[in-house]
């Protein structure tokens, strides 16, 4: 149990999911708030980053996706209100609605032909031909259960609690995630993706902040897909978010 005084999570679990998350880590929150070390479960630091995305609002962010490869980037904007966050990328018009819940989170997608509920079964698709994939965005294993500690690392100068989650019903392209969440400030700094066989397929990596509204939000985030077979990195995209207005 988590005990002491009442915790204040300094960052919604990127998203722009580990999201990104994977875009879920995209918030921190001010300075001033610590996290009580839990005595016993994973699923306790994996409760406090889903609460943390419910209480953010965002307006007016700018941003882009952008492929190290090609160099070709696709702007977009984002918002969050109401347990929704949104992803809005134009040139074809698309909107990426993630519906935050205490059971779960839910995909839809709104193009030309209206509003689509993304199934599970089409998760692994990517998003703009990036590395981003709709199963990062939903962040479905913020919700598995049975999260384990696995001990403990420390990340960009930061401890963090180690924390593994296995997929609990085979859908999706991910069989177990591990996540890095800080100590300090509950904030996902870290996500590595492995499918059925435990070979990585995918990792995040929050490389840099930025102040807004009195808090810290995502500036960079890199995220590699990897060949399962040969462990080589297949292709880098980097989900930035513009200095805010």
């Amino acid at each position: 149990m988590i005990s002491g005084r009442k915790f204040r999570p300094r960052v919604a679990a990127l998203l722009l999911t580990p999201g990104l998350a994977v875009l879920h880590a995209i918030l921190f929150q001010p300075a001033g708030a610590a996290a009580e070390e839990p005595q016993s479960s994973g699923d306790e630091v994996l409760l406090l980053v889903r609460k943390s995305q419910a209480q953010q609002y965002l307006q007016g962010l700018t941003g882009k996706l952008r492929s190290s490869e090609t160099g070709q980037s696709w702007p977009m904007e984002l918002t969050m209100r109401e347990n929704v966050i949104r992803f809005l990328f134009r040139e074809p018009n698309e909107i990426i609605n993630l519906d935050l819940s205490n059971s779960g989170t839910k995909l839809s997608r709104v193009v030309a032909g209206g509003k689509i509920d993304m199934p599970p079964s089409l998760y692994a698709e990517r998003v703009r031909n990036t590395d981003i994939n709709y199963e990062d965005l939903s962040m479905r294993f913020l919700y598995w259960p049975n999260a384990k500690i696995m001990g403990e690392d420390t990340f960009s100068f930061q401890k963090c609690w180690h924390v593994r989650v296995t997929n609990p019903d085979g859908r999706g392209p991910y069989g177990t995630v591990d996540v890095w969440v800080a100590k300090s400030s509950g904030a996902m700094m870290k996500m590595e993706a492995y499918d059925s066989q435990g070979r990585k397929v995918k990792q995040f990596l929050v490389r840099k902040g930025q102040k807004y509204q009195g808090a810290y939000i995502l500036k960079q985030m890199r995220v590699e897909t990897f060949d399962p077979a040969t462990r080589d990195v297949k292709g880098i995209t980097y989900l930035e978010i513009d200095d805010p207005k």
